[in-house]
Protein backbone atom coordinates (compact mmCIF):
# COMPACT_ATOMS: atom_id res chain seq x y z
CA UNK A 1 0.00 0.00 0.00
CA UNK A 2 1.56 3.70 -0.93
CA UNK A 3 0.64 6.43 1.33
CA UNK A 4 1.26 10.17 0.81
CA UNK A 5 3.97 11.52 3.27
CA UNK A 6 1.68 12.96 5.24
CA UNK A 7 0.31 9.04 6.15
CA UNK A 8 3.65 7.98 6.16
CA UNK A 9 4.24 10.47 9.34
CA UNK A 10 0.67 9.96 11.17
CA UNK A 11 1.66 5.91 11.49
CA UNK A 12 4.92 6.49 12.67
CA UNK A 13 4.91 5.10 16.63
CA UNK A 14 8.32 5.72 18.24
CA UNK A 15 8.75 5.00 21.87
CA UNK A 16 11.44 3.75 24.46
CA UNK A 17 11.15 0.75 26.67
CA UNK A 18 12.13 1.76 30.36
CA UNK A 19 12.57 0.04 33.65
CA UNK A 20 14.64 -1.11 36.51
CA UNK A 21 17.35 -4.12 35.72
CA UNK A 22 15.40 -7.37 35.61
CA UNK A 23 12.01 -6.00 35.25
CA UNK A 24 11.75 -7.55 31.93
CA UNK A 25 12.37 -5.11 29.45
CA UNK A 26 14.54 -6.48 27.02
CA UNK A 27 12.01 -9.96 27.17
CA UNK A 28 9.11 -7.48 26.51
CA UNK A 29 10.56 -5.88 23.50
CA UNK A 30 11.49 -9.52 22.29
CA UNK A 31 7.71 -10.12 22.26
CA UNK A 32 7.01 -7.21 20.68
CA UNK A 33 9.11 -8.22 17.65
CA UNK A 34 7.37 -11.38 17.63
CA UNK A 35 3.91 -10.04 17.65
CA UNK A 36 4.74 -7.31 15.22
CA UNK A 37 6.75 -10.15 12.91
CA UNK A 38 9.79 -8.83 12.82
CA UNK A 39 10.94 -11.87 14.23
CA UNK A 40 9.80 -15.82 14.61
CA UNK A 41 11.52 -16.94 17.44
CA UNK A 42 11.94 -15.02 20.99
CA UNK A 43 15.29 -15.22 22.33
CA UNK A 44 15.71 -15.20 26.13
CA UNK A 45 18.66 -12.76 28.10
CA UNK A 46 18.98 -15.45 30.80
CA UNK A 47 17.46 -18.52 30.72
CA UNK A 48 20.24 -21.61 29.57
CA UNK A 49 17.22 -23.69 27.71
CA UNK A 50 16.45 -20.71 24.91
CA UNK A 51 17.87 -21.53 21.62
CA UNK A 52 19.09 -17.66 21.38
CA UNK A 53 19.88 -14.38 22.33
CA UNK A 54 17.86 -11.62 22.58
CA UNK A 55 17.83 -9.42 19.08
CA UNK A 56 18.38 -6.15 21.02
CA UNK A 57 21.48 -7.50 23.11
CA UNK A 58 23.54 -7.52 20.37
CA UNK A 59 26.88 -6.64 21.99
CA UNK A 60 29.24 -10.08 23.04
CA UNK A 61 29.46 -8.41 26.16
CA UNK A 62 25.56 -7.95 26.72
CA UNK A 63 25.46 -11.22 25.80
CA UNK A 64 28.02 -12.91 28.30
CA UNK A 65 26.46 -10.77 31.38
CA UNK A 66 22.90 -10.87 30.21
CA UNK A 67 22.42 -7.00 30.41
CA UNK A 68 21.70 -4.41 27.80
CA UNK A 69 24.56 -1.94 27.97
CA UNK A 70 23.72 0.32 24.98
CA UNK A 71 20.65 1.18 23.43
CA UNK A 72 19.24 -0.13 19.95
CA UNK A 73 16.53 0.61 17.46
CA UNK A 74 14.39 -1.50 16.36
CA UNK A 75 11.74 -1.32 13.00
CA UNK A 76 9.14 -3.10 11.82
CA UNK A 77 5.86 -2.31 10.40
CA UNK A 78 2.71 -4.25 12.06
CA UNK A 79 -1.49 -3.34 11.62
CA UNK A 80 -0.55 -0.90 9.65
CA UNK A 81 1.46 1.16 11.88
CA UNK A 82 5.40 1.12 11.42
CA UNK A 83 6.81 1.55 15.04
CA UNK A 84 10.21 2.65 15.49
CA UNK A 85 11.60 1.05 19.40
CA UNK A 86 14.33 2.25 21.55
CA UNK A 87 15.28 -0.58 24.02
CA UNK A 88 17.84 0.97 26.28
CA UNK A 89 19.87 -0.27 28.82
CA UNK A 90 17.86 -0.89 32.30
CA UNK A 91 21.13 -0.97 34.29
CA UNK A 92 21.80 2.68 36.12
CA UNK A 93 25.50 2.88 35.03
CA UNK A 94 24.17 3.32 31.57
CA UNK A 95 21.22 5.64 32.56
CA UNK A 96 23.25 8.42 30.29
CA UNK A 97 22.44 6.80 27.08
CA UNK A 98 19.19 6.15 28.55
CA UNK A 99 18.66 10.02 28.80
CA UNK A 100 19.84 10.71 25.49
CA UNK A 101 17.89 7.82 24.02
CA UNK A 102 14.81 9.41 25.40
CA UNK A 103 15.42 12.64 23.73
CA UNK A 104 14.50 10.28 20.54
CA UNK A 105 11.59 9.01 21.79
CA UNK A 106 7.94 10.33 21.32
CA UNK A 107 6.55 7.89 24.39
CA UNK A 108 7.86 5.50 27.17
CA UNK A 109 6.35 2.47 27.99
CA UNK A 110 7.14 1.60 31.50
CA UNK A 111 7.99 -1.61 32.55
CA UNK A 112 6.88 -2.83 36.43
CA UNK A 113 7.86 -6.11 38.38
CA UNK A 114 4.66 -7.12 40.03
CA UNK A 115 6.33 -8.53 42.94
CA UNK A 116 8.89 -5.63 43.29
CA UNK A 117 6.68 -2.53 42.56
CA UNK A 118 8.68 1.23 41.49
CA UNK A 119 11.74 0.39 42.33
CA UNK A 120 15.22 3.08 42.23
CA UNK A 121 15.87 2.99 38.35
CA UNK A 122 12.31 3.49 37.55
CA UNK A 123 12.20 6.71 39.64
CA UNK A 124 15.12 8.26 37.66
CA UNK A 125 13.89 7.09 34.35
CA UNK A 126 10.29 8.26 34.74
CA UNK A 127 11.73 11.89 36.04
CA UNK A 128 13.12 12.12 32.69
CA UNK A 129 10.09 11.64 30.75
CA UNK A 130 8.11 13.83 33.12
CA UNK A 131 10.52 15.91 32.31
CA UNK A 132 10.24 15.73 28.60
CA UNK A 133 6.20 15.61 29.33
CA UNK A 134 5.88 12.29 27.49
CA UNK A 135 3.15 10.05 27.56
CA UNK A 136 3.69 7.15 30.10
CA UNK A 137 2.05 3.72 28.94
CA UNK A 138 2.92 1.28 32.51
CA UNK A 139 2.92 -2.53 31.55
CA UNK A 140 3.45 -4.30 35.02
CA UNK A 141 5.44 -7.24 34.17
CA UNK A 142 5.87 -11.22 35.42
CA UNK A 143 2.30 -11.77 36.71
CA UNK A 144 2.79 -15.50 36.12
CA UNK A 145 4.47 -15.48 39.49
CA UNK A 146 3.55 -14.14 43.37
CA UNK A 147 2.78 -10.21 42.76
CA UNK A 148 1.95 -7.57 45.13
CA UNK A 149 -2.02 -6.50 45.38
CA UNK A 150 -2.77 -4.66 42.19
CA UNK A 151 -4.50 -1.58 44.40
CA UNK A 152 -1.09 -1.39 45.78
CA UNK A 153 0.90 -0.85 42.68
CA UNK A 154 -1.67 1.82 41.70
CA UNK A 155 -0.96 3.66 44.74
CA UNK A 156 2.70 3.14 44.95
CA UNK A 157 2.46 4.75 40.63
CA UNK A 158 0.36 8.37 42.56
CA UNK A 159 2.01 8.11 45.76
CA UNK A 160 5.94 7.54 44.31
CA UNK A 161 5.46 8.61 41.01
CA UNK A 162 2.64 11.01 41.23
CA UNK A 163 0.86 10.50 38.43
CA UNK A 164 -2.58 8.95 38.13
CA UNK A 165 -3.35 5.72 36.58
CA UNK A 166 -6.44 3.82 34.97
CA UNK A 167 -6.10 0.40 34.35
CA UNK A 168 -7.40 -1.04 30.96
CA UNK A 169 -7.03 -4.96 32.16
CA UNK A 170 -7.21 -5.98 35.63
CA UNK A 171 -5.19 -9.62 37.26
CA UNK A 172 -7.09 -12.33 38.21
CA UNK A 173 -4.83 -14.12 40.31
CA UNK A 174 -1.58 -12.69 42.08
CA UNK A 175 -0.43 -15.27 44.50
CA UNK A 176 1.60 -17.24 42.36
CA UNK A 177 -2.28 -18.92 40.71
CA UNK A 178 -2.56 -16.26 38.09
CA UNK A 179 -5.58 -17.38 36.28
CA UNK A 180 -6.02 -14.33 33.75
CA UNK A 181 -6.97 -10.55 33.10
CA UNK A 182 -10.40 -9.03 32.44
CA UNK A 183 -10.51 -6.77 30.09
CA UNK A 184 -12.15 -3.83 31.08
CA UNK A 185 -13.09 -1.69 27.89
CA UNK A 186 -14.55 -5.44 26.56
CA UNK A 187 -16.09 -7.01 29.54
CA UNK A 188 -13.74 -9.71 28.27
CA UNK A 189 -11.65 -12.45 30.28
CA UNK A 190 -8.59 -13.67 28.72
CA UNK A 191 -7.50 -17.00 30.21
CA UNK A 192 -4.06 -18.17 30.94
CA UNK A 193 -2.50 -20.83 29.68
CA UNK A 194 0.16 -21.96 31.39
CA UNK A 195 1.38 -24.62 29.64
CA UNK A 196 2.77 -23.67 26.74
CA UNK A 197 6.57 -25.71 27.07
CA UNK A 198 8.69 -23.45 24.77
CA UNK A 199 9.37 -20.67 27.39
CA UNK A 200 8.04 -18.26 25.28
CA UNK A 201 10.07 -18.42 22.27
CA UNK A 202 6.42 -18.48 20.50
CA UNK A 203 3.28 -16.49 20.13
CA UNK A 204 0.54 -18.40 22.45
CA UNK A 205 -2.89 -18.23 22.14
CA UNK A 206 -5.29 -17.28 25.11
CA UNK A 207 -8.87 -18.10 25.20
CA UNK A 208 -11.73 -15.62 26.26
CA UNK A 209 -15.06 -15.01 27.74
CA UNK A 210 -17.55 -12.60 28.78
CA UNK A 211 -17.29 -11.34 32.30
CA UNK A 212 -21.45 -12.30 32.66
CA UNK A 213 -20.94 -15.54 30.71
CA UNK A 214 -22.50 -18.64 32.93
CA UNK A 215 -19.36 -20.99 31.95
CA UNK A 216 -16.89 -17.94 33.71
CA UNK A 217 -17.52 -20.00 37.01
CA UNK A 218 -16.22 -23.26 35.67
CA UNK A 219 -12.91 -21.66 34.05
CA UNK A 220 -11.26 -19.58 37.12
CA UNK A 221 -11.86 -20.71 41.12
CA UNK A 222 -14.48 -19.37 42.58
CA UNK A 223 -12.51 -17.06 44.96
CA UNK A 224 -10.94 -15.36 42.14
CA UNK A 225 -14.07 -15.00 40.42
CA UNK A 226 -15.69 -12.93 43.31
CA UNK A 227 -12.49 -11.12 43.91
CA UNK A 228 -12.65 -10.09 40.16
CA UNK A 229 -16.29 -8.72 40.67
CA UNK A 230 -15.37 -6.70 43.84
CA UNK A 231 -12.04 -5.39 41.93
CA UNK A 232 -14.40 -4.23 38.98
CA UNK A 233 -16.94 -2.28 41.37
CA UNK A 234 -14.16 -0.78 43.27
CA UNK A 235 -12.34 0.48 39.91
CA UNK A 236 -15.50 1.74 38.32
CA UNK A 237 -16.38 4.20 41.78
CA UNK A 238 -13.18 5.55 42.49
CA UNK A 239 -10.75 4.85 39.32
CA UNK A 240 -9.69 7.32 37.32
CA UNK A 241 -11.82 7.08 33.75
CA UNK A 242 -9.78 7.08 30.81
CA UNK A 243 -8.93 10.34 29.45
CA UNK A 244 -7.11 10.55 26.02
CA UNK A 245 -6.39 14.36 26.83
CA UNK A 246 -4.86 13.69 30.18
CA UNK A 247 -2.72 10.53 28.95
CA UNK A 248 -1.22 12.38 25.99
CA UNK A 249 -0.12 15.49 28.34
CA UNK A 250 1.46 12.58 30.54
CA UNK A 251 -0.74 13.42 33.62
CA UNK A 252 -2.49 9.67 33.57
CA UNK A 253 -0.93 6.33 32.56
CA UNK A 254 -2.85 3.70 31.15
CA UNK A 255 -1.97 0.17 33.28
CA UNK A 256 -1.86 -3.30 31.81
CA UNK A 257 -1.50 -6.57 33.41
CA UNK A 258 0.77 -9.29 32.16
CA UNK A 259 3.63 -11.65 31.80
CA UNK A 260 6.20 -10.99 28.91
CA UNK A 261 8.15 -14.09 29.57
CA UNK A 262 4.89 -16.35 28.72
CA UNK A 263 3.60 -13.80 26.35
CA UNK A 264 0.46 -13.37 28.05
CA UNK A 265 -1.15 -10.08 27.67
CA UNK A 266 1.41 -8.49 25.29
CA UNK A 267 -0.26 -9.09 22.20
CA UNK A 268 -3.18 -7.08 23.66
CA UNK A 269 -1.02 -4.42 25.04
CA UNK A 270 0.81 -3.76 21.60
CA UNK A 271 -2.70 -3.63 19.58
CA UNK A 272 -4.38 -0.92 22.08
CA UNK A 273 -0.83 1.19 22.87
CA UNK A 274 -0.62 1.55 19.20
CA UNK A 275 -4.09 3.30 19.14
CA UNK A 276 -3.39 5.30 21.78
CA UNK A 277 -0.16 6.26 21.66
CA UNK A 278 0.85 9.72 19.75
CA UNK A 279 1.99 9.70 15.77
CA UNK A 280 5.21 12.03 15.55
CA UNK A 281 5.61 15.30 17.89
CA UNK A 282 6.73 18.81 17.47
CA UNK A 283 10.14 19.27 18.35
CA UNK A 284 11.65 22.20 20.35
CA UNK A 285 14.18 24.77 18.66
CA UNK A 286 16.41 27.93 19.21
CA UNK A 287 14.01 29.28 16.99
CA UNK A 288 10.87 27.80 17.88
CA UNK A 289 8.47 24.35 17.31
CA UNK A 290 9.31 22.27 14.22
CA UNK A 291 5.99 20.74 13.24
CA UNK A 292 6.55 16.95 11.93
CA UNK A 293 4.69 17.78 9.07
CA UNK A 294 6.85 20.47 8.07
CA UNK A 295 7.89 19.55 4.31
CA UNK A 296 11.60 20.49 5.13
CA UNK A 297 13.97 17.60 7.04
CA UNK A 298 14.91 18.11 9.67
CA UNK A 299 16.57 15.87 12.73
CA UNK A 300 19.37 15.71 15.42
CA UNK A 301 21.77 13.22 15.68
CA UNK A 302 21.41 11.22 19.38
CA UNK A 303 23.77 8.31 19.07
CA UNK A 304 26.78 7.57 17.74
CA UNK A 305 28.18 3.55 17.81
CA UNK A 306 31.40 2.28 16.22
CA UNK A 307 31.86 -1.24 15.06
CA UNK A 308 28.94 -2.32 15.02
CA UNK A 309 30.05 -4.47 12.50
CA UNK A 310 33.18 -5.69 13.51
CA UNK A 311 34.25 -6.61 9.83
CA UNK A 312 34.02 -3.29 8.48
CA UNK A 313 34.72 -1.05 11.42
CA UNK A 314 31.99 1.12 10.53
CA UNK A 315 30.88 4.01 12.52
CA UNK A 316 27.07 5.01 12.50
CA UNK A 317 25.40 8.31 13.60
CA UNK A 318 21.89 7.44 14.72
CA UNK A 319 19.71 10.61 13.52
CA UNK A 320 16.08 11.06 14.76
CA UNK A 321 13.98 12.74 12.37
CA UNK A 322 11.62 15.36 13.12
CA UNK A 323 9.62 16.88 10.47
CA UNK A 324 9.67 15.78 6.63
CA UNK A 325 11.08 13.10 4.32
CA UNK A 326 14.73 11.76 3.94
CA UNK A 327 15.66 10.64 0.35
CA UNK A 328 18.66 8.56 -0.43
CA UNK A 329 21.85 10.75 -0.37
CA UNK A 330 20.57 14.24 0.44
CA UNK A 331 22.38 16.91 1.46
CA UNK A 332 21.70 18.79 4.36
CA UNK A 333 23.36 21.65 6.87
CA UNK A 334 25.47 19.99 9.55
CA UNK A 335 24.43 23.41 12.13
CA UNK A 336 27.63 23.01 14.35
CA UNK A 337 29.72 22.74 11.20
CA UNK A 338 28.48 25.16 9.07
CA UNK A 339 28.93 22.83 6.66
CA UNK A 340 26.73 20.80 4.39
CA UNK A 341 27.54 16.98 4.31
CA UNK A 342 25.48 14.22 2.48
CA UNK A 343 24.18 11.34 4.30
CA UNK A 344 25.14 9.05 3.57
CA UNK A 345 24.19 4.82 3.38
CA UNK A 346 21.12 5.79 4.97
CA UNK A 347 20.25 2.34 7.09
CA UNK A 348 17.44 0.97 9.60
CA UNK A 349 17.44 -1.34 12.04
CA UNK A 350 17.21 -4.57 13.60
CA UNK A 351 18.96 -4.41 16.47
CA UNK A 352 22.62 -4.66 14.51
CA UNK A 353 21.03 -5.99 11.37
CA UNK A 354 20.54 -3.25 9.08
CA UNK A 355 18.78 -2.55 5.30
CA UNK A 356 19.58 0.57 3.21
CA UNK A 357 16.79 2.70 2.34
CA UNK A 358 15.84 5.07 -0.11
CA UNK A 359 13.20 7.24 2.05
CA UNK A 360 12.62 7.37 5.84
CA UNK A 361 9.99 10.49 7.56
CA UNK A 362 9.43 12.32 10.34
CA UNK A 363 9.28 9.85 13.39
CA UNK A 364 11.75 7.59 12.05
CA UNK A 365 15.55 6.78 13.02
CA UNK A 366 17.72 5.90 10.81
CA UNK A 367 21.40 5.55 10.90
CA UNK A 368 23.88 7.16 8.34
CA UNK A 369 27.57 6.76 8.25
CA UNK A 370 29.86 8.64 9.86
CA UNK A 371 33.49 9.75 9.05
CA UNK A 372 33.70 11.61 11.97
CA UNK A 373 31.51 14.79 11.10
CA UNK A 374 28.81 14.09 13.88
CA UNK A 375 28.50 14.96 17.29
CA UNK A 376 25.63 13.88 19.88
CA UNK A 377 23.04 16.68 19.53
CA UNK A 378 23.93 17.80 16.49
CA UNK A 379 21.20 19.68 14.32
CA UNK A 380 20.86 18.74 10.54
CA UNK A 381 17.97 20.87 8.08
CA UNK A 382 18.15 20.43 5.03
CA UNK A 383 16.52 24.19 4.04
CA UNK A 384 18.65 27.16 4.48
CA UNK A 385 16.69 28.14 8.29
CA UNK A 386 19.18 28.45 11.03
CA UNK A 387 18.52 27.04 14.10
CA UNK A 388 19.25 23.74 16.77
CA UNK A 389 17.28 21.66 18.31
CA UNK A 390 17.15 21.68 22.01
CA UNK A 391 20.64 20.37 23.18
CA UNK A 392 21.32 16.81 25.01
CA UNK A 393 22.23 17.21 28.22
CA UNK A 394 25.68 15.15 29.55
CA UNK A 395 25.57 14.70 32.80
CA UNK A 396 28.44 14.69 35.14
CA UNK A 397 30.17 11.21 35.86
CA UNK A 398 30.89 10.01 39.23
CA UNK A 399 33.52 7.26 38.68
CA UNK A 400 37.30 8.23 37.67
CA UNK A 401 40.19 6.66 36.87
CA UNK A 402 43.54 7.46 34.78
CA UNK A 403 43.63 5.27 31.54
CA UNK A 404 46.97 4.75 29.28
CA UNK A 405 47.69 1.56 26.95
CA UNK A 406 49.54 -0.99 28.85
CA UNK A 407 51.88 -1.08 25.61
CA UNK A 408 53.07 2.11 24.18
CA UNK A 409 53.73 0.66 21.12
CA UNK A 410 49.34 0.44 20.94
CA UNK A 411 49.09 4.23 21.11
CA UNK A 412 48.01 4.74 17.84
CA UNK A 413 44.96 1.83 18.67
CA UNK A 414 44.25 3.77 21.71
CA UNK A 415 44.02 7.02 20.74
CA UNK A 416 41.56 6.28 17.92
CA UNK A 417 39.85 3.61 20.30
CA UNK A 418 39.38 6.26 23.49
CA UNK A 419 38.45 9.10 20.80
CA UNK A 420 35.98 7.26 19.21
CA UNK A 421 33.91 5.71 22.74
CA UNK A 422 34.18 9.33 23.75
CA UNK A 423 32.36 10.33 20.85
CA UNK A 424 30.00 7.80 21.81
CA UNK A 425 29.21 9.15 25.36
CA UNK A 426 30.65 5.29 26.58
CA UNK A 427 32.73 7.58 28.39
CA UNK A 428 33.82 11.20 29.20
CA UNK A 429 37.29 12.16 28.77
CA UNK A 430 39.26 14.60 30.03
CA UNK A 431 43.21 15.33 29.86
CA UNK A 432 45.22 17.58 32.45
CA UNK A 433 47.12 20.70 30.88
CA UNK A 434 50.28 20.11 29.98
CA UNK A 435 50.29 16.38 30.42
CA UNK A 436 51.31 13.73 27.80
CA UNK A 437 48.92 12.63 25.46
CA UNK A 438 48.66 9.07 26.20
CA UNK A 439 47.38 9.62 29.43
CA UNK A 440 43.53 10.77 30.27
CA UNK A 441 40.95 10.50 33.28
CA UNK A 442 38.28 9.01 31.91
CA UNK A 443 34.96 9.69 33.91
CA UNK A 444 31.46 7.52 34.02
CA UNK A 445 28.12 7.75 35.57
CA UNK A 446 28.62 3.78 37.09
CA UNK A 447 31.38 1.47 37.62
CA UNK A 448 30.66 -1.17 35.03
CA UNK A 449 30.92 1.05 31.81
CA UNK A 450 34.40 0.88 32.70
CA UNK A 451 34.51 -2.81 32.27
CA UNK A 452 32.67 -1.98 29.11
CA UNK A 453 35.37 0.63 27.94
CA UNK A 454 38.02 -2.30 28.98
CA UNK A 455 36.09 -4.63 27.12
CA UNK A 456 35.60 -2.96 23.92
CA UNK A 457 39.13 -1.08 23.78
CA UNK A 458 40.81 -4.81 23.54
CA UNK A 459 37.88 -6.68 21.31
CA UNK A 460 37.66 -3.64 18.86
CA UNK A 461 40.88 -1.48 18.99
CA UNK A 462 43.39 -4.65 20.05
CA UNK A 463 44.57 -2.56 23.04
CA UNK A 464 45.09 -3.63 27.09
CA UNK A 465 45.05 -0.76 29.52
CA UNK A 466 46.22 0.58 32.64
CA UNK A 467 43.52 1.29 34.81
CA UNK A 468 44.07 3.54 37.97
CA UNK A 469 41.29 4.72 40.40
CA UNK A 470 40.86 8.31 41.02
CA UNK A 471 39.19 9.08 44.84
CA UNK A 472 37.17 11.91 42.54
CA UNK A 473 33.24 11.92 43.06
CA UNK A 474 32.28 14.88 41.51
CA UNK A 475 32.64 16.86 38.42
CA UNK A 476 31.73 20.71 37.21
CA UNK A 477 31.74 22.57 34.16
CA UNK A 478 33.36 25.98 34.74
CA UNK A 479 32.85 29.04 33.38
CA UNK A 480 33.33 32.88 33.48
CA UNK A 481 31.85 35.93 32.60
CA UNK A 482 35.35 37.65 32.81
CA UNK A 483 36.69 36.39 28.89
CA UNK A 484 40.86 36.78 30.32
CA UNK A 485 39.98 34.93 33.61
CA UNK A 486 42.55 31.94 33.61
CA UNK A 487 41.27 28.24 35.05
CA UNK A 488 44.22 27.44 35.79
CA UNK A 489 44.90 29.85 38.42
CA UNK A 490 41.34 29.04 40.53
CA UNK A 491 41.98 28.50 44.39
CA UNK A 492 40.94 24.67 44.86
CA UNK A 493 41.35 22.50 47.36
CA UNK A 494 44.41 20.22 47.31
CA UNK A 495 42.49 17.17 46.67
CA UNK A 496 40.72 19.21 43.71
CA UNK A 497 41.86 18.76 40.17
CA UNK A 498 41.31 20.92 36.81
CA UNK A 499 40.95 19.04 33.77
CA UNK A 500 39.98 20.23 30.23
CA UNK A 501 37.01 18.29 28.17
CA UNK A 502 37.42 17.45 24.52
CA UNK A 503 36.08 20.83 23.38
CA UNK A 504 38.95 22.00 25.67
CA UNK A 505 36.41 23.62 28.30
CA UNK A 506 37.54 23.66 32.17
CA UNK A 507 36.40 20.86 34.38
CA UNK A 508 37.24 20.61 38.03
CA UNK A 509 36.88 17.50 39.68
CA UNK A 510 35.95 16.82 43.44
CA UNK A 511 35.89 14.66 45.77
CA UNK A 512 33.13 15.74 48.08
CA UNK A 513 30.52 18.48 48.14
CA UNK A 514 32.39 20.10 50.99
CA UNK A 515 35.38 20.71 48.14
CA UNK A 516 32.62 22.17 45.72
CA UNK A 517 31.63 24.54 48.02
CA UNK A 518 34.96 25.78 48.90
CA UNK A 519 36.10 26.37 45.39
CA UNK A 520 32.36 28.50 45.11
CA UNK A 521 33.23 30.68 47.97
CA UNK A 522 37.05 31.31 46.79
CA UNK A 523 36.42 31.88 43.07
CA UNK A 524 34.05 34.63 42.64
CA UNK A 525 34.53 35.22 39.01
CA UNK A 526 33.67 31.36 38.55
CA UNK A 527 30.85 29.73 38.21
CA UNK A 528 30.25 26.13 38.42
CA UNK A 529 27.83 24.02 36.50
CA UNK A 530 26.08 21.12 37.28
CA UNK A 531 25.54 20.39 33.52
CA UNK A 532 27.94 19.83 30.17
CA UNK A 533 25.96 20.26 26.75
CA UNK A 534 26.34 18.58 23.84
CA UNK A 535 26.54 21.51 21.21
CA UNK A 536 29.18 23.78 20.67
CA UNK A 537 27.75 26.76 22.78
CA UNK A 538 27.04 26.28 26.39
CA UNK A 539 26.00 30.07 27.21
CA UNK A 540 22.58 28.75 27.75
CA UNK A 541 23.49 26.76 30.67
CA UNK A 542 25.83 28.40 32.58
Amino acid sequence: MSYTTQEEIKRRKTFAIISHPDAGKTTMTEKLLLYGGAIHMAGSVKSRKAAKHAVSDWMEIEKQRGISVSSSVMQFNYNGYCINILDTPGHQDFSEDTYRTLCAADAAVMLLDGAKGVEAQTIKLFTVCRKRKIPIFTFINKMDRAAKNPFDLLDELEKVLSIRSTPINWPIGTDGDFEGVFQRESNEVLLFDSKTKDHGASMISASSTGIDDDTLATLISPDHLQTLRNDIELLDMAGDEFDIDRILRGELTPVFFGSAITNFGVEPFIKRFLEIAPCPQPHNTSDGSIDPTDPAFTGFVFKIQSNMDPNHRDRMAFVRICSGKYEKNMSVNLMRLGKKITLAQPQQFMAQDRNIVEDAYAGDIIGVFDPGHFRIGDTLISSNRKFTFDPIPVFPPENFARIQPKDSMKRKQFLKGIEQLSEEGAVQLYKQPNIGTETFVAGVVGVLQFDVLEYRLQSEYGVEILRTPLNYRLARWAKSELTDYSFVDMTLTSTSMLVLDRDDEPVVLFESEWAVDWAIDHNKSAKLSFEGIHTKDRNDLV
